[in-house]
């Protein structure tokens, strides 16, 4: 019999410096309300507390996504065809293994922000799926402008798997921006999106507040990774976490409070915090599927078909392009 030794992953690392990181946060402060990019949260320390938040009971979209996908592994391969699975913001990576054994596509390449987590989650990905080369390309996938020259990628179909409901991540204007860019990078290829769905304001508040405190631990890493990254000098103890349904816009909302008057210094830079002023983590926008068809076709996408889970709380939506 013979034995498949996995070859270590290649890691291309398009990280933003910290100067661009620096004027995102610049802008983010001055915006109101203040808000800085949600990416920002995934470093090697946030990336791993965002594992643990997937791992609370009061969080239940990672599993069922994945039960989805093991569920609907065949019938999306067969929908779908043939090439090189490119996923963007894979995070852990656990998701994509039921596809990989379902298409067994030419290779796998794993966008995220986290080059430490990438090339954990890619050498153990390697691993399982020994004959299947794979490629991590560590970036802002929301301002790539092409996918870098490799050969794993050269004349290859591109198959986008975009899921854990990312997209809710960004306000519907930027969700359209990012789809339309999704449509370049993947070159004419095929997008499996996941998208979580609207539920009571208790199971969606309870999801992004957990009680075992994760999810405030994940926001006050944006802080100390500001702190760490850029010689900031946030207190994260004097900003109390929140996350609230917002029912007008179909999304959570989630803050970090300043629970007292404070300044902020970065760099050569000051921003005064009132009392109970917020500063915007991020926001989880929830679709339904009514939703998703309009947003894909704004985007210049075909919607050609939706996989549920079996209580319709979340779905994988098949797109095409539209021309």
């Amino acid at each position: 019999m013979t034995v498949t030794t996995p070859t270590r992953p290649t890691l291309i690392d398009l990280h933003p410096p910290a100067a661009d990181m620096q004027r995102l946060v610049k802008e983010g402060l001055e915006r109101e309300p203040r808000q800085l990019p949600a990416w920002f949260l995934y470093d090697a320390e946030g990336s791993q507390l965002f594992d643990q938040i997937c791992q609370q009971p009061e969080y239940s979209l990672t599993r069922t996504e994945i039960a989805l996908l093991e569920q609907s592994a065949e019938e999306i391969a067969t929908a779908m065809g043939s090439g090189v699975i490119v996923e963007f913001g894979a995070g852990s990576a656990r998701k994509v293994g039921p596809l990989l054994n379902a298409m067994q596509p030419t290779a796998y390449v794993a966008l995220d922000i986290s080059a430490a987590h990438l090339q954990q989650a890619t050498a153990a990905l390697q691993a399982a799926h020994p004959g299947v080369p794979m490629l991590g390309i560590c970036c802002d996938h929301s301002r790539l402008e092409v996918l870098p020259d490799h050969p794993l990628l050269q004349g290859q179909r591109r198959l986008g798997f975009f899921p854990g409901s990312s997209l809710g991540n960004f306000t519907q204007e930027e969700a359209v921006r990012l789809l339309r860019r999704f449509r370049l990078l993947l070159d004419g290829g095929p997008l499996l999106l996941g998208l979580d769905q609207p539920k009571s304001q208790t199971r969606l508040e309870a999801a992004y507040d957990d009680a075992a405190g994760i999810s405030a631990a994940f926001a006050r890493n944006l802080l100390q990774r500001l702190n760490r990254d850029l010689s900031a000098d946030f207190q994260p103890q004097r900003f109390s976490y929140q996350a609230q349904w917002q029912a007008a816009h179909s999304r959570v909302q989630m803050v970090l409070v300043s629970d007292c008057e404070q300044t902020v210094s970065i760099g050569s830079s000051s921003w005064r915090f009132a009392a109970g002023e917020p500063l915007v983590t991020e926001y989880s926008v929830k679709y339904s599927p009514e939703m998703a068809c309009d947003l894909a076709e704004a985007a210049g996408w075909r919607w050609c078909r939706r996989w549920h889970d079996p209580a319709d709380d979340l779905s994988l939506h098949w797109l095409e392009p539209a021309d």
